[in-house]
């Protein structure tokens, strides 16, 4: 009887302890877990910011810089509340430390409709973000960066601030209120005192932490929300920045690798007598299938060239595993046939869906598809190693995710986490690959068979593009119902593909997959069209196809089919889909606006001037929400003589709420545009017998300078919370290229890349 009280009174105070733990706000995220390191002179205020004797200010960041600007508008956040001179900031990769853990990102994939307000939505978000201060990973991803860091930044800056300021008060002897601070100077009017942050650097760092930091209004603002030119971007003019792949630690050797041309097949044996005879080889070696990569063999050589010539000589012999049998043509078709089954998860469902279709009084039906599509990041994979013979090693990789970089090379290298130190220079591009790590296990693998020499592993791009981790194949099958006159009752969608989640989780944890994976259906069920009816589900289909992150994720293929689909039901209504579209969003009038200003900017409506050569334009509009941000386009597109698809301009409007940096919001929507246009225009990885069939840019193009179209942004006014901006400027390309060709062609493309017959 005793045990049992006893049993029972600690379950008790656990679940006390556990739901006072839940109640509880996320815990803090300025001070790290250990101290900062510091050069001399140095002092550091909290875990984001460094203040020299020098009047230097370091900001720490804690995501990768990849061609989004994402360093300077965080250094944005931090200066602005610490008012800062811009001209002092510098930037510094975060350690590894959970303060730095990315919570927006997790919190947003939960399978939420952003129209729910309801009070499980909150729960479960308040809980996912508290267990990612505690166990989450350190990620840039998502477009969630600003996001995620809006709050701890700013109250970052503003600490130091406030400790600066209690320094400089000590100092003086005079009220801590009455000192003003501004571009990095610290003033008391009344005693005509001043001085620059650097004179109170280690003082301010001996001041306790504020334990709540005040945060400027947004109307007093000076930095954020001005249109800055972004840190990095003078170094890449004058050639002077360092990418992962331009590291030169002294005595560096390199590796260039062949995989199985199968995907997930391996070698089982090689001869390399050739290669043994080619100069500057140095060892030829087997490369394990590690963190859902292909196996294959590699050469460590003296130099670049000498590696890839050394590799191309060796005998290989492949065993192709069991995606042997896989072709695009039966990818397709298990697809397909898997929305013949009703066996899918249903992310939405309000009214009665099925009975609304029997009942109405037309209907109509239609299937779109998109294929497999390679990342082709610019700068290849690639990453160097230096494993030192007493047990440590330096990694410099280009990584979004350096919690899961260290893991996997510390399992490559079989030595502890703690003791790697991991270097992360710029990124030569990201779009979700370097969310992945197998050539980062892979390049630690062969740096261990030369233990204290650096080894740097390189891919080609044939390499890279047969062996990506491509965005998923999807199918979707969409059905409307209307009424008499012409109104929508009903509106199904459903889809199938295979799951990012699933497979990530098996290759990062070890773990299978299971349950529902938002990306999946993400842009399909998340929109924010009025139905009076509608139910939108997805059947994930396993194949032997490695998928992952791709710039958008779900949203890239699912607004192409939703904006094609309502297209479709404004002209079986027999509207313009203008405002076919503005009838659907009545009580979205956020959406609404966005929608309406891009239609205005564009002249919707107004009669197209032919082109310089004779063809007809035509334009077509496409909406879409994604990772929190609201965007409309309107492409302007005219036919060759040859048929060539022609994009001549692109409208665009977004409401991503507060812009940090609007320079930085406009090119990433430009980029964006750019990215998805090349997408839908040429994107198109194909399988023979389990292997890629596109090898290089002349198999898969990317839009070039002469087929670039003029692009205008407008970003909405908001003082809302900042949402994404990277990712949603792709999703809506594709259909709103795709509407106006069906308005100039009458016909209706469902398949992307878009082709005309």
């Amino acid at each position: 009887m005793k045990r049992r009280y006893f049993v029972l009174g600690t379950l008790g105070a656990a679940g006390a302890l556990m739901l006072g733990w839940s109640l509880l706000p996320v815990r803090q995220r300025l001070t790290p877990s250990a101290p900062l390191p510091t050069q001399p002179g140095q002092a550091a205020l909290n875990g984001w910011v460094k203040v020299g004797a020098d009047d230097r200010v370091t900001v720490l960041l804690a995501k990768s810089e990849m061609g989004q600007g994402i360093h300077t508008a965080l250094a944005m956040l931090l200066a602005e509340e610490l008012d800062a001179d811009w001209s002092t900031i510098t930037t510094e990769m975060a350690p590894i430390d959970s303060i730095y853990n990315n919570l927006a990102t997790v919190v947003d994939s939960l399978p939420f409709h952003p129209d729910d307000k309801g009070s499980v939505k909150r729960i479960a978000g308040w809980m996912t973000a508290k267990s990612m201060r505690e166990i989450g990973i350190m990620a840039t991803g998502g477009s969630s960066s600003i996001k995620d860091l809006w709050g701890p930044m700013r109250e970052a800056g503003a600490s130091a601030r406030a400790m600066l300021v209690g320094a400089a008060a000590q100092a003086w002897g005079v009220p801590a209120a009455e000192i003003e601070v501004r571009s990095g100077v610290l003033r008391h009017a009344a005693s005509g005192k001043q001085s620059r942050f650097g004179a109170f650097a280690e003082a301010a760092a001996r001041q306790p932490l504020p334990s709540a930091p005040v945060l400027k209004d947004p109307a007093r603002f000076t930095l954020i929300g001005q249109p800055q030119r972004r840190l990095e971007s003078a170094s890449k003019g004058d050639g002077s920045a360092r990418f992962a792949i331009d590291q030169l630690p002294p005595g560096l050797l390199y590796a260039s690798v062949r995989l199985c041309p199968t995907l997930g097949g391996r070698a089982s044996g090689f001869d390399d007598k050739a290669a043994r005879a080619l100069p500057g080889f140095k060892q030829a070696l087997m490369v394990p299938a590690l963190r859902g990569g292909t196996a294959g063999v590699a050469v460590i050589a003296d130099t670049p060239w000498h590696a890839m010539q050394a590799v191309k000589a060796l005998d290989v012999q492949w065993d192709p595993g069991p995606a042997a049998g896989l072709s695009t043509p039966t990818l397709m078709q298990q697809l397909a046939a898997a929305l013949d089954r009703d066996n899918h998860f249903t992310y939405h469902d309000s009214g009665d869906t099925a009975a609304a279709l029997q009942a109405a009084a037309k209907t109509i039906d239609a299937e779109y598809r998109a294929p497999p599509l390679a990342h082709s990041t610019l700068e290849p994979q690639n990453c160097t190693v230096l494993l030192r013979n007493d047990g440590s090693a330096t990694v410099w990789a280009p990584t979004q995710v350096p919690d899961f970089a260290i893991a996997a090379a510390a399992e490559a290298m079989a030595i502890p986490k703690e003791r790697i130190r991991l270097e992360i220079p710029l990124l030569g591009g990201g779009f979700g690959r370097r969310l992945e790590v197998d050539f980062i296990a892979q390049a630690a693998a062969i740096a261990r068979a030369l233990p204290d020499k650096p080894v740097q592993t390189f891919w080609s791009r044939e390499e890279d593009m047969t062996h990506d981790f491509y965005r998923p194949p999807a199918v979707a099958r969409y059905r409307a119902g209307f009424d008499a006159q012409g109104k929508p009752v009903a509106f199904s969608a459903v889809s199938a593909a295979p799951s990012i989640v699933h497979q990530v989780v098996k290759r990062q944890f070890g773990l299978p997959g299971a349950g529902p994976d938002k990306t999946t259906a993400e842009g399909a069920f998340d929109q924010p069209y009025e139905w009076p009816n509608a139910r939108i589900g997805h059947a994930i289909v396993d194949v032997p196809l490695p998928v992952g992150f791709w710039r958008s994720v779900g949203h890239s293929h699912n607004a192409f089919f939703k904006e094609g689909f309502v297209d479709e039901m404004a002209v079986a209504a027999g509207q313009d889909p203008l405002a076919f579209r503005v009838s659907l969003l009545q009580n979205h009038p956020r959406h609404l606006q966005v929608l309406q200003r891009a239609a205005s900017l564009a002249g919707w409506g107004a009669p197209l001037a032919d082109t310089a050569d004779g063809a007809k334009q035509a334009r077509g509009i496409a909406l879409h929400e994604s990772f929190g941000s609201v965007v409309a386009q309107v492409a302007e597109v005219s036919l060759a003589a040859d048929k060539r698809i022609r994009v001549h301009r692109v409208v665009a409007v977004i409401d991503c709420g507060f812009p940090v940096n609007p320079n930085g919001v406009r090119q990433q929507m430009e980029s964006a545009i750019v990215f998805g246009l090349s997408a839908a225009l040429y994107g198109e990885i194909t399988l023979d017998k389990g292997q890629v069939q596109q090898h290089n840019f002349h198999e898969q193009p990317m839009l070039r300078y002469d087929e670039c179209p003029a692009i205008e942004t407008e970003i909405v006014a908001s003082t809302a919370a900042p949402e994404g901006v990277g990712e949603p400027g792709t999703p809506p390309i594709a259909p709103a290229v795709a509407n106006a060709l069906f308005a100039l062609t009458g016909q209706r493309l469902r398949t992307l890349p878009l082709k005309l017959t």
